[in-house]
């Protein structure tokens, strides 16, 4: 997942240890709430934009890789 979002131009995330066990929940409830993962995406994606803000990384396209 890393990869692509690096090869499609939009800020990749980790899935660190504070977001495992909502990555976890999204994954099991996807079929029900898609909601649940996209939003663990998003939050673990802000993290590592910070990350890349700090060290003055920064890329062209700033659109979400998720559906609103």
């Amino acid at each position: 997942m890393f990869k692509e979002c690096l090869k499609f131009g939009v800020y990749p995330f980790i899935i660190d240890e504070y977001h495992r066990p909502y990555y976890i929940r999204g994954l099991s409830e996807w079929d029900n709430e898609k909601g649940f993962l996209l939003d663990t995406c998003r939050s673990a994606q802000d993290v590592f934009m910070t990350y890349m803000n700090y060290f003055g990384i920064s890329r062209v396209n700033t659109d979400s890789p998720f559906p609103e």
